[in-house]
């Protein structure tokens, strides 16, 4: 098959990626250099914006039959939970899912879109210029092979080397502090000795075949490498340390160390050549948000990047991926590394009274209402807002995440707002009832925007006094209006499906 667009890379953002492309009918090739799926699981939860992101396909039960919900969550560990139930979800909580099966539901809906998932083949250069991408590629037993595409994707990792191929630098700061992880099929069966160790900062978490994970840092080898490997013994030592006892593991199925090295991308785009999850932004796993930003990187680039290659993207759209996820990157980077240093310095001897203190204080700020619901939008996602640019008169919501409202359509039927996404479309409502809002789509743009006059709905508060809105394939709202006059809200309607979903015209000839 020869492909639009080659993806670097099999871990979940570039699988979404791959499903993404696909949906949109776009021809998508995926290369990874392991020859199986990736069997251990680093990350273990879906927060509440990857799950939304999968309610919007129509995929989220398919990840809520493997994993299990969990509504409170955590930030640098303090004892005040994050309150993820009290969020404006539908999917008010942490799915605990390790990623090796989130993968798996991925690969799956990948092979059903058609993808072609190319394994032991790693990607070793490329070359782009005007039309297109040359990417090199060595394949079992050393085979060099070039691939051409029109677009490629760097979801390789921290250590990309699409990234590095395309020369885009990738600044930040260093490791300095690293923890250890491990899976054990035989761990104590007290229960009150996992409590101990996790009063002792251990997170104890049970994994699938009835392996339990450990991870914990340990203040006497924090400073070890990350490109160290982990030993039993080493593993043993260190609990007896931190808890008093090494809690009967054994049987380890994988141990790791990781560290806190933290950069992102000076750009996410560099010609034909994107980057997308931790090709573009690398950080400790503090709060678990590592994979679920690659997954909402790669929902905001594949409808965007189908648009350009299916020919109907308007100007600029494509270069708004790393006008709105960089942004993004940045954020995260930025509150894990909050998270680490507080982590840090509960370590160190000589801070350790004023770090706990520091502590007491942020829980006490957890514990009021406005501050829990600040910080748990940061970590779920959910408060993902992209600047409406120099639109001065965009309205308040343009860039918010639309609500999942329940509505009735003007034929009576019942279904949520997210039910309608599942084609990878635009979506525009009209919640006054207008009867030409079909006709308006009609003439152009139905092959990429689905229309509703809504009849009712279950109401929101954001949504009070809104006439009309237009929600980009992400969920994201790209246009809302609360002009009553039908005609002025028919001249403003065409003038943002334009600007979205581009001309009228049919789809290019690829």
């Amino acid at each position: 098959m020869h492909a639009d667009v080659i993806v670097v890379g099999a871990g979940p953002t570039g699988l979404m990626l791959a499903c993404e492309l696909a949906l949109a009918g776009v021809r998508t090739r995926i290369i990874e250099r392991r020859t199986e799926p990736q069997r251990d699981s680093r990350a273990l939860t879906l927060h509440p914006r990857s799950v939304e992101l999968m309610d919007l396909r129509g995929l989220a039960p398919r990840f809520l039959a493997l994993g299990r919900t969990v509504p409170g969550w955590h930030f640098a560990g303090l004892d005040t939970r994050l309150d993820f139930a009290a969020l404006d979800s539908r999917h008010g909580y942490t799915l605990f899912l390790p990623q090796a099966r989130t993968e798996f539901l991925l690969q799956e809906r990948a092979l059903e879109l058609g993808v072609e998932i190319t394994r032991g083949y790693e990607s070793t250069g490329l070359r782009q210029d005007a039309d297109g991408v040359e990417v090199q590629v060595r394949g079992p037993g050393g085979r060099e092979e070039t691939l051409h595409a029109r677009y490629v994707v760097g979801c390789d990792g921290g250590r990309s080397g699409v990234r590095e191929a395309a020369g885009i630098a990738f600044p930040g700061a260093d490791e300095t502090l690293t923890g250890v992880l491990g899976d054990f099929a035989v761990v104590d069966a007290d229960p009150t000795a996992l409590d101990r160790a996790r009063a002792r900062g251990v997170l104890v978490a049970p994994l699938d075949g009835g392996l339990t994970r450990l991870v914990y840092l340990d203040p006497e080898r924090m400073r070890t490498p990350s490109g160290v490997p982990v030993s039993l013994e080493e593993f043993r030592t260190s609990l007896t340390r931190i808890c008093g006892s090494d809690l009967g593991v054994a049987e380890s199925r994988w141990l790791s160390r990781f560290g806190n090295a933290t950069r992102l991308a000076d750009g996410y785009r560099r010609g034909r050549v994107l980057l997308a999850g931790d090709a573009a932004h690398i950080h400790f796993p503090a709060a678990g948000q590592g994979l679920n930003t690659g997954l909402q990187d790669a929902m905001n680039l594949g409808w965007k990047l189908a648009a350009e290659i299916n020919g109907w993207g308007p100007p600029g759209l494509l270069d708004g991926y790393d006008a709105e996820r960089r942004p993004v990157g940045r954020a995260v980077t930025e509150n894990t590394e909050v998270q680490t240093l507080l982590a840090e310095l509960t370590l160190v001897p000589r801070y350790s009274r004023p770090t706990a203190a520091l502590r007491g204080l942020l829980n006490e700020l957890l514990g009021m209402p406005e501050v829990n619901r600040r910080i748990a939008g940061q970590v779920s996602a959910l408060d993902t807002s992209y600047s409406a640019g120099d639109t001065h008169a965009a309205d308040p919501l343009v860039g918010r995440r639309m609500p999942d409202i329940g509505l009735i359509d003007a034929s009576s039927a019942a279904t949520r707002a997210y039910e309608l996404f599942s084609r990878g479309h635009f979506v525009l409502l009209g919640l006054a009832g207008d009867a030409g809002l079909g006709p308006t789509v009609g003439a152009g743009w139905d092959s990429r925007v689905t229309a509703v006059t809504v009849a009712r709905h279950d109401g929101h508060p954001e949504l009070d006094g809104v006439t009309e809105v237009l929600v980009r394939p992400d969920g994201h709202i790209a246009w809302a209006t609360r002009t009553t006059e039908p005609d002025a809200r028919r001249a403003e309607r065409a003038t943002a499906l334009a600007a979205w979903a581009g001309t009228t015209q049919g789809m290019a000839t690829r």
